[in-house]
């Protein structure tokens, strides 16, 4: 069985990954809260990725995937965003993902092929009104895993999921009557807004050895919105 880290998988994405992989894999789930996690086979830690450094002695020796899912959704007129709110989002986004793989290196090495997955956002691809501060820290994300990917290849592999807009949690103001939601809908050529389990599916599969020749990639797991223009 693997060993896998989710950072953040309490609720979203991060719990629907941590139901794919619980049966076949040692999970291990660094979050603020355990709430919804009493019926999830997993060791929990007590973690906030914004402040805190992983205690690695709480981890087992090899970590055969890393999962992190800690995110922003901030959408506001550039001309409205302060400095500190790229910093913001560029910290949970970007720098947090940082220090947590800096703080788990030795064990990803540990293993035979390790594999690491973040995530970005269909608007680090697109160029979207509102989004400047996610898209900037998001496109952080995705040119930092393709240098990773290059440095460790082929001991670690490294891979990048970027969802168009998810009920989740994270996403509820933009989604939370009918009417937001029949409009996300219509703006995906494949006529829905995403589910959880859309992004974990992929994740899991990237975790996977079905996937040890994949490396350096972004998955656009988006409903066909960065690539397909069917609404012109």
């Amino acid at each position: 069985m693997k060993n896998i880290l989710l950072i953040g998988g309490s609720y979203g994405i991060g719990l629907a990954i941590a139901k794919e992989l619980q049966f076949k894999n040692n999970v291990y789930i660094a979050s603020r809260s355990n709430e919804n996690l009493t019926d999830v086979k997993a060791t929990h830690i007590a973690f906030d990725a914004t402040t805190d450094t992983i205690d690695t002695s709480k981890l087992p020796t090899i970590i055969d995937g890393l999962v992190y899912c800690p995110g922003s959704i901030n959408l506001r007129p550039f001309k409205g965003l302060k400095p500190e709110a790229f910093e913001t989002d560029l910290q949970i986004n970007f720098i947090s993902l940082v220090k947590v793989i800096q703080s788990v290196l030795p064990n990803l090495l540990a293993s035979e092929q390790a594999s690491i997955v973040a995530f970005s956002s269909v608007a680090a691809t697109m160029g979207m009104p509102f989004h400047t501060s996610v898209a900037a820290s998001k496109g952080a994300i995705e040119g930092f895993a393709k240098a990773l990917a290059a440095e460790y290849a082929p001991k670690i592999r490294v891979n990048v999921i970027a969802p168009s807009l998810t009920d989740t949690p994270l996403a509820d103001k933009f989604l939370n009557n009918e009417t937001k939601q029949e409009k996300s809908a219509e703006r995906h050529p494949l006529k829905r807004f995403g589910k959880p389990e859309d992004s974990a599916q992929m994740a899991t599969f990237l975790l996977s050895d079905k996937s040890s020749w994949i490396s350096g990639q972004i998955f656009h797991v988006d409903g066909g919105m960065s690539t397909l223009l069917v609404n012109g």
